[in-house]
């Protein structure tokens, strides 16, 4: 596949692109680090590591903290960081693929209705038809609601004939909003005692998270990720145009149906492990696209990075602005995503 090189914007870019990586992941160590250390309990970053390596390797350090203190790291706020950047990392790679396939800036899993139809599988599943196949009924559940919401979209928009990029963007809006009416009623039906946590849980938190259910959001962003990242040439092509795309042997349309699917996949157990996160998709594609320019090479790798270290310091914004109280992370994502957007909308307004 031909390639345009050599502008000197895209030579400045390259140029600098291996110490913006390596910036961006000492940035993670640092951002994983602080939120580790703080919260309603603080504790020292040498503490914070000195659990992490004995816990590693045990007898490596002679233990200095209480073993309550011990419980909070490594029970609590370890998992719940980890769970951050996978599901920060994850979300971000959706926006980009999506934002490629659509040729839309807008596209977000959250604006496209996927993240709906996830928390509409999560809920039907935590609310009514119960953990029927174990811890993996909630992920599975997710994924089918939000890939029924992603074929939603996608019949809607050719029903109404909206294959303009922001008629697409209207009808994920639109079908969003259908289906959050349909998980509302889900709420309504189910038992009264359960409703508290699920509403809380719609509006984003990590607070649940556990070492035994990781593997699950692992996998499936290491597997889909990797997928991605090995089809960089093809979501670059799709940039360009479907007629462009075409010339190249690409099979637009089964291409951009296989990438709604794995974003229905990563958004679907991200939703179940987090409740619905917006804005994450939209937001960190852009500001990667800023940094190392639009090759798909250096963006989906980026955006996994950036994503991770903007979820991280979103949580640790959540837990302590109202601390010792937990704000929900989709009520900070939310506000600084809002934000992004009309800051979006105004720039392409003056382009």
């Amino acid at each position: 596949m031909s390639e345009i090189t050599g502008t000197p914007i895209q030579s400045r870019r390259s140029g600098r692109q291996p110490a913006l990586f390596l910036g961006g992941l000492i940035a993670l160590g640092i951002s994983l680090s602080v939120a580790i250390s703080v919260g309603a309990v603080q504790v020292p970053l040498g503490t914070v590591w000195g659990v992490f390596f004995n816990k590693i390797s045990p007898g490596l350090i002679e233990p200095t903290w209480s073993p309550g203190r011990e419980a909070i790291i490594w029970d609590i706020r370890f998992p719940r960081a980890l769970l951050a950047m996978m599901v920060g990392a994850g979300l971000a790679l959706v926006g980009a693929s999506l934002q490629a396939v659509t040729r839309n800036p807008l596209a977000d899993p959250h604006l496209l209705g996927i993240s709906s139809g996830g928390a509409f599988g999560a809920i039907l599943a935590l609310l009514h038809t119960g953990l029927f196949i174990g811890l993996l009924t909630v992920p599975l559940m997710a994924f089918l609601g939000a890939l029924a919401a992603t074929l939603i979209v996608l019949a809607v928009s050719r029903f109404a004939d909206a294959s303009s990029a922001d008629r697409l963007v209207l009808a994920g809006v639109a079908v969003s909003f259908i289906i959050m009416s349909a998980a509302n009623v889900l709420i309504f039906l189910g038992d009264p005692r359960a409703t508290h946590t699920v509403v809380f849980w719609m509006l984003g938190g990590l607070g649940l998270a556990q070492w035994g259910q990781l593997i699950y959001p692992l996998v499936i962003l290491l597997a889909c990720g990797a997928w991605l990242m090995a089809r960089a040439a093809a979501l670059n092509a799709m940039t360009v145009g479907d007629e462009t795309a075409s010339t190249l042997g690409i099979p637009v349309a089964r291409f951009r149906l296989s990438i709604f699917m794995i974003g229905a996949l990563i958004t679907g157990v991200m939703v179940a492990f987090s409740g619905i996160i917006g804005f994450v998709g939209l937001m960190v594609p852009h500001i990667v696209r800023m940094l190392v320019g639009g090759d798909y090479r250096r963006v989906l790798p980026g955006s996994a990075l950036i994503g991770a270290i903007f979820l991280l310091w979103a949580d640790i914004a959540a837990r302590t602005v109202m601390a010792p109280e937990d704000m929900p992370i989709g009520i900070v994502t939310g506000l600084i995503g809002g934000l992004f957007f009309i800051w979006l909308l105004s720039r392409r307004q003056s382009v």
